[in-house]
This record gives C-alpha cells, structure tokens and sequence, in this order.
C-alpha cells in the first residue's frame, strides 16, 4: 500500500502509515475504535510519558534494564529510552496518539500506543533503523519493564488530573477570588436592596454581596486543592492484578516518588495496590469536588447576569463589558455572554459528574476498572472548562464590570423592607401593616412614617438609615 509500511504482531501483518512512530497494535486500535473521533487529551498522553519515564529511572537505579533478563540495555540505550520518554512527556509527538477515547477500558491501546512510540523514537535516538522488525528498545521488554497497563494507565491519569487542578484550576479559581474581592472593596459603600426568593428583601451593601461571591470562590480553591489530593495515591507496581508480579519490591514507590519530583506535586504510592488497581473511587471523589466547583461557579455566574439585566428593564444594578452584538434582530441589544458562556460550561461539568459516578460504581469489577479511559477523559475535559472558565470571565466580565450606584440607590428608597428596622420600635404587626398601606398607597415607607407620625424624627431617621441596616445592631 502506498504510504504504509507492513508492521508484525502476535496476530499478523498490519498496514501502518509509513513515518508514523507507532507500530501494529496502535493501528489496530485505530482501526477498531472508530467511534467518536476524540483522541485521548494532551496532558494524559504528557502523564503517560512522565510515567515512563520515572518507569525508566526506577528500572535503571535497580539495575533491572542493564540486568542479566532477556535483551539488557547498555548506558546508552538507556540513555535514548529516558530521552525518548521526555519528548513524550514534553509533548514533543503529540500528533503520534490517534488512538479514541472510546477502546480498550483498561486504556491497553494508547499504553501500547505510548510504548511503540518511545520504543522508536529511542532507536531513532540512537541512529538505528526505527522500522526494523527487531527493536533493540523493545516496546514491551524495556519501555513497559515492571508494569501492566491496569497499574501505569490509571497512574497517568491521576498524574494528569493532579497536574492540571494544580497548574491550571487552582490559579484560574484564585484569579477570579482575587477580581471579586477586589469587587468587593471597591463597592463597599454602594447600599443597595437585598432580594430573597426573588423578592425584595432589607438593604446591603454591593461590595457585601460581591464578598459574598468572593468566599464562595475561596472555598472553591479549597475543594480545588482536595480534588487532587483524592488522586494523589498511584497504583503502580501493583501490574496486572494488584500483587506486583513481574516488578521489584520497590518499583511502586521509586516511580512515585520520582513522578513527585518530576511534578513537584506530592503523589505516593497506592497503600493497598488491589484497591489501588481495581478501583477509581479516588477519581470518583476527586470529580465530586469538581462538580460543587462547577456548581458555584454556575451561581455566580448566574448572579452577575441578573445583576446586569436590563440596561432599562431589568435590575441592572452592574453594568456588564459589552463584547457583542446580541440580536440578529434586535438593533443594539446586547447580552452577558461570558455569564452565559460560563454556565454553559459548568453545566457540561455538572453532567460530566454523572459519567465518572457511573464509570467508578459499575467499572470497577474484582481487579480491574474497564472504563477508565473515558473517566480521564471526562475528569480532564472538566478541569479545562473550568479553568478557562474562570480566566475568560475575569478577563472579560469581571475586570471591566462596573457598578450602577445610582440603581442601587434608587431602590433601596422604593422598597418595602425598609420597614424592617421599625420593627424594634413599633413591632412586627404594625410594621407589617405599614408596609402593606405602603404598596397600596405607592408611597415609600419612609413617607408614610413621616405623614403618620409614627416616631419621632430624629429616631425615624436613625432607624431607617440604610447603611446602618447593613450590620448587626446592639
């Protein structure tokens, strides 16, 4: 076949693209996994080659690689197998990975995907002839020494999630913590009219509510920091089943400790490698985390937009950045379409949740998890959106968003929960009747007090100052 080269495995001959780093069982992956056209993401195929390659230290310091096995490895093959594994890690072959999300559950395609490629590139390092048939860096013997696919493929994936909460996630969250405190001591002093159940409820102030907002971003950055340490215990060393069999005593720990060094992130190894083989109940948790993040920032986000509504109709006690033009019909309308964005996203999140519930409780039969590729995939799609999530809606919403004091102001005048504050004086039952000859009359509570009398002046006006209704009262 023109522009394919003939590859062998255990199964026969496999027609496989001529320069493609990969070998036959990759193909045959490709080949029988056409389902959705979504390859796995990135960062997993960056995690699966830090594995390898702390796979590769360990197996080189216990001396396992040069060792009396079948086919030992000089200094220098092992230096072009580290070598080789780093490209991957750095994403250097990235186009190299077609394999879809939706194979083998154990993820044995792209870990053989991953072997082939770093088992090639090694012998390219090394001046050989990357497609001969007899490979000197052997993708099983060598790249995959000491592992099984049901102990590396779920460690890569909690590399990766791990990785990416704290490189990507945890900043993102700070980011938007740190715009909406600032909110909220800018607007500090902006009283405006409080709203439970939609309806109008007693004063505060703007910056109280955005503070507000800014606890529940704090919080989120918290559960942030949870969600990776629920994935912080690796399986491997555990290989096929969980007993370790074809590994040394100390593998398990060296990768992981190594996979520590190399992420500066405190990842150890699983303390029982039956538990840590057969189940994804530490991804489970860790997505559970992602999903009350997705939550509030779904909340927020939902908030702002309706603090905006308007600009003449609606609340529109904020004034959000115009990005666009919001109608194809309506001439200069313009919509909160980072709100919108942002809820969309979370939304997806949200849903993702039900995917990672599911996969853990039903994938997880005696030794082995079967759903594990897309469990990282999900988890990983989720840590992205919310992250860009959060950078665009600083970028684009929060930092130029302004408050509309005069809004505010107006009405916190005009509402009837004014009458609150009198209920010290007058009591609850007068002041409720109050506030309904109020809403009849269309007069505000502070008119109505004045034509009746109701207190004296002066204690009228203590008591219905608005800024004083913002905190508590000895």
């Amino acid at each position: 076949m023109s522009g394919f080269r003939t590859e062998r495995d255990s199964m026969g001959e496999v027609q496989v693209p001529a320069e493609a780093y990969y070998g036959a069982q990759t193909q045959r992956a490709v080949e029988n996994f056409q389902i959705s056209g979504n390859t796995l993401p990135p960062s997993l195929i960056h995690a699966m080659g830090k594995v390898k390659l702390a796979a590769a230290h360990a197996n080189r310091d216990l001396g396992k690689l040069s060792g009396t096995g079948k086919n030992p490895l000089n200094d220098e093959q092992i230096k072009a197998l580290v070598a080789a594994a780093t490209d991957v890690s750095e994403g250097k072959y990235d186009d190299q990975f077609p394999i879809d999300v939706y194979q083998t559950g154990s993820g044995t395609s792209s870990n053989m995907n991953v072997n082939e490629v770093i088992s090639n590139r090694a012998i390219e390092i090394l001046g050989e002839d990357r497609f001969a048939a007899d490979k000197s860096v052997h993708p099983n013997d060598h790249v995959n020494m000491g592992q099984s696919t049901n102990d590396t493929f779920p460690t890569a994936i909690h590399v990766a999630v791990a990785t990416s909460i704290h490189e990507q996630l945890i900043p993102g969250l700070e980011k938007m913590a740190a715009s909406l405190s600032q909110k909220a001591k800018e607007w500090d002093q902006i009283i405006k009219i409080g709203r439970t159940h939609l309806a109008d409820a007693t004063p505060l102030r703007l910056g109280q509510e955005f503070g507000g907002f800014a606890r529940q971003l704090q919080l989120s950055i918290e559960r942030a920091k949870r969600a990776a340490a629920a994935v912080y215990e690796l399986p491997v060393g555990g290989t096929a089943v969980g007993s370790g069999i074809n590994t040394h005593p100390e593998f398990g720990k060296r990768v992981s400790e190594e996979l520590a060094k190399l992420t500066g992130i405190a990842f150890v190894e699983a303390v029982d490698h039956f538990e840590g083989n057969a189940q994804r109940d530490g991804l489970v948790e860790c997505h559970a985390e992602l999903k009350t993040i997705a939550t509030t920032l779904f909340n927020v986000s939902n908030n702002i937009r309706w603090l905006g509504s308007g600009p003449r109709c609606g609340f529109y006690e904020v004034k959000i950045p115009d990005l666009q033009p919001g109608s194809s019909i309506m001439p200069g309308k313009v919509n909160p379409v980072m709100c919108e964005s942002m809820m969309q996203a979370t939304t997806r999140v949200i849903g993702n949740d039900q995917t990672i519930t599911m996969s853990g409780a039903a994938g997880g039969q005696f030794q082995l998890n079967i759903m594990m590729p897309v469990m990282g995939f999900t988890a990983l799609e989720s840590v992205h959106l919310l992250a860009n999530s959060c950078n665009e809606f600083v970028k684009l919403c929060l930092e130029n968003m302004e408050a509309n004091e005069e809004a505010c102001n107006a009405a916190v005048e005009n509402s009837l929960s004014m009458v609150t504050s009198l209920n010290p004086h007058i009591g609850y039952e007068k002041a409720s009747a109050l506030a309904k000859e109020a809403f009849k009359s269309g007069k505000t509570i502070r008119e109505l007090c004045t034509e009746q009398e109701i207190l004296p002046a002066e204690t009228l006006k203590e008591a219905l100052d608005p800024m004083s209704m913002t905190e508590p009262q000895a």
